[in-house]
């Protein structure tokens, strides 16, 4: 290993995420406990209303997990739909296993798309390629932060009358054209898991702008139960034939759903982090800069992130790095690195190549970006909670490891 002379290792690991719990979210979910309400109430309500309209949308559902958001949303588009089983929705070659795995749930066949090699969304372009008879919806996944590019995709799906579902869980707040991250789906979901753009513990939501959409989703995510009881204040002040009719149906299963509920903590936790996501963001991206700029000196042998930015903004949910082939390293060798030095990388999302989905029989070579992005990509943080410091020991962990390969590269005195 090459050691930079008087750099001292980090003690603690530079995360690619981090947990940032303010005391107005601390008041919050003091005051959801003291009110002795942990199932959907106020709090619930005001963090599902708040955040659809922060993505330009009418109605937010607050769920357990992003994974179960766009499990209702899979669900409700298929009902709606009449789709049948074996029914195609598109899903770019690059994204988190729940993207693919919500749509086997539902008995419906996965379409790989490859990437942008330079955005690492879906590539519009190869989208119609993938279209057939049975085709019925696209699954955009906005990745690391970045809105694809929804133009072209928007006309692909309007021409074909396919649906859109927004897998929105790394990127929120953001804009492309002046439209905000969720507004272009049909249904489109995001996370709140730890360490994603803001916070809850676990929990995502799903948001549209369509009320019957909205009516189901809710039912799926709460056992398929009819909505007229939705919450334990609906049979509350109420009388004549509209409480005659809450107690006949309150305990009435109208579709086949799931128990994908969250609590007023969660909620609590996530009205007070919605308040802080321009700060968040605005960190992001100035740590993100920071990041471009400190690498950039290595651009023969690494490849950073890459958007328009008259079209498109970048949440930066993490800072992905991808390994140009002419390096004379390996991504094993840099990232194996990095984590000796206490700086903490993830793959960038592999997918076709995941054991779990042998039986599809999928060709990387179908895929060729998408492949070259599993071989070579990698992640690391440019989170809020990093400082002026963690960003310059990084850049000195890199500048040490690519001394080792090009004399031109000065180490730290």
């Amino acid at each position: 290993m090459h050691y930079t002379r008087g750099m001292e290792k980090a003690s603690h690991q530079i995360g690619v995420g981090t947990l940032d719990i303010s005391e107005t979210e601390k008041a919050n979910v003091m005051q959801a406990l003291s009110s002795n309400r942990l199932s959907y109430g106020a709090f619930s309500k005001k963090f599902e209303h708040e955040f659809a309209k922060a993505h330009d949308s009418k109605f937010g559902i607050f769920v357990n997990s992003g994974t179960s958001a766009l499990s209702i949303a899979v669900a409700c588009l298929k009902e709606t739909g009449r789709w049948l089983d074996n029914d195609e929705i598109i899903v770019p070659a690059v994204t988190f296993v729940a993207s693919v795995n919500v749509i086997l749930d539902h008995n419906l066949r996965p379409v790989f798309v490859d990437c942008d090699a330079h955005t690492y969304n879906i590539d519009p372009q190869k989208i119609e390629a993938a279209i057939t008879p049975k085709t019925r919806c696209i699954m955009v996944v906005h990745l690391f932060g970045l809105i694809a590019d929804m133009d072209p995709i928007l006309a692909i799906a309007k021409k074909y009358n396919l649906r859109i579902i927004e897998d929105s869980c790394e990127t929120m707040g953001v804009r492309y054209k002046g439209k905000k991250a969720g507004s272009f789906g049909d249904i489109s979901c995001f996370s709140t898991y730890v360490a994603h753009l803001i916070v809850t513990g676990v929990g995502g939501l799903a948001v549209t702008s369509n009320q019957k959409y909205a009516e189901i989703l809710r039912s799926i995510a709460n056992h398929g139960r009819d909505n007229i009881y939705v919450s334990i204040d609906d049979d509350k002040d109420i009388d004549g034939a509209t409480f005659r009719q809450v107690i006949k149906r309150r305990f009435r299963f109208i579709r086949r759903g799931f128990s994908f509920r969250a609590t007023e903590m969660e909620a609590a936790i996530g009205i007070g982090q919605l308040e802080r996501l321009p700060s968040i963001l605005s960190a992001r991206q100035k740590n993100a800069a920071s990041l471009l700029t400190l690498l950039s000196k290595y651009d023969k042998w690494l490849q950073l992130a890459s958007y328009d930015q008259k079209k498109q903004e970048h949440a930066f949910m993490m800072f992905p790095i991808v390994i140009r082939k002419e390096a004379p390293f390996t991504k094993t060798d840099l990232v194996e690195y990095l984590e000796t030095w206490n700086i903490e990388t993830r793959d960038m999302l592999p997918l076709i190549n995941q054991p779990v989905y042998e039986s599809m029989h999928i060709l990387p070579a179908d895929f060729p970006v998408a492949d070259w992005i599993n071989n070579h990509g990698f992640y690391i943080g440019c989170h809020q909670g990093m400082t002026n410091a963690h960003l310059k020991y990084i850049q000195s962990v890199f500048q040490t490891f690519f001394s080792q390969y090009d004399a031109d590269v000065q180490t730290s005195a």
